[in-house]
């Protein structure tokens, strides 16, 4: 395979506040980066030493050409990037509070990439790629519903191994019952789900609208998710692999060799948890493409998740893969 992997999503100029602890209308400095969910997981493959196509459109402006450059130095191909004429490429600014405050504002008002189409889609190198991952939000809106879709469904035919994380931006959707119906579109043809508990109940349930709105799982609704996960893991329809994290205590996966399989956390002081989860993902592809069981690729996953939460900064702060091997031996030889 010339590729291991295509990543199919936004892409965004970060501007990450350096004042750290600063409240936001106190910050005088930001450090630029490449964001958005899809396009980290290339970063953080990339580094982790995976060939990996971001799939995703900027603008014909400034910002575009920003991002261009920071994801070739990152050694992520870029040759599917695509440009879009007439619109501004996504922004986003991030505050630095720790331990638990993390202000982010979003500027996609019509933003490039929603407008990646399905012609755009067939160009992109499906049969020379290994996996393909999807972002949830990629389904939200725009011309770019149909071609996240498309990718999903041509990378099923084609034989490769399809991920899908949610990445739930709540505001990305126009009802809370629109990104259930998305996913379970697209849930056909998808052989991974990775999200955290909220992300799953608002894909796989009936009543998402408290997690659109930002309130944690009741009792009742932890317990339905678990039936939930069981019954879209079942039977011979995809997906097949349901990863579920939880945070510092580790992931639980369902549908993998034990079922379920409870992997545990590393334990870690938090400076910043913005970027953990896509530092998770693509030590987790990176693993499986590889040819690690799913145990092993999700602990290598949650070292490279708890190495990024030690960091300042988001994509900037990715691990190698020597780095989170030496993480990982020191915590098996006790520190």
């Amino acid at each position: 395979m010339s590729y291991d992997l295509i990543t199919v999503g936004r892409a965004n100029m970060d501007l990450y506040s350096l004042d750290v602890g600063a409240p936001f209308a106190k910050v005088r400095r930001f450090e630029a980066m490449v964001g958005g969910s899809p396009t980290n997981i290339a970063i953080a493959t990339s580094r982790l030493g995976l060939r990996s196509v971001a799939f995703t459109g900027i603008g014909d402006d400034r910002v575009g050409d920003f991002v261009l450059d920071y994801l070739a130095a990152e050694g992520v191909v870029t040759d599917w990037v695509q440009r879009i004429p007439g619109t501004l490429t996504s922004l986003a600014l991030l505050g630095v509070e720790p331990p638990d405050h993390f202000p982010l504002s979003f500027y996609r008002d019509d933003p490039a990439d929603i407008h990646l189409t399905i012609d755009h889609a067939r160009a992109l190198p499906f049969e020379e790629t290994a996996a393909v991952l999807i972002s949830g939000n990629a389904l939200s809106r725009g011309t770019c519903a149909a071609a996240a879709r498309y990718c999903a469904e041509r990378a099923a035919e084609t034989g490769l191994t399809v991920y899908v994380d949610l990445d739930l931006r709540p505001t990305e959707w126009a009802r809370p019952a629109d990104y259930g119906a998305a996913f379970r579109d697209v849930m056909p043809f998808v052989d991974v789900v990775i999200g955290t508990e909220e992300e799953l109940w608002a894909a796989l349930s009936d009543a998402p609208d408290g997690v659109m709105a930002g309130e944690a799982l009741s009792t009742g609704e932890h317990e339905a998710l678990d039936g939930l996960l069981g019954h879209a893991t079942g039977g011979t329809d995809r997906p097949r692999v349901v990863v579920l994290k939880r945070g510092p205590r580790g992931v639980t996966l369902v549908g993998a060799e034990t079922d379920p399989l409870d992997v545990a956390g590393f334990p870690v002081e938090v400076v910043n948890t913005v970027g953990a989860g896509d530092a998770f993902a693509g030590g987790l592809i990176a693993r499986r493409s590889r040819g690690d069981g799913w145990r092993e690729a999700a602990s290598f996953a949650n070292a490279c998740g708890a190495i990024e939460v030690t960091r300042h900064g988001c994509a900037a702060a990715f691990p190698r893969y020597d780095e989170v091997a030496a993480f990982m031996g020191r915590e098996r030889d006790g520190g």
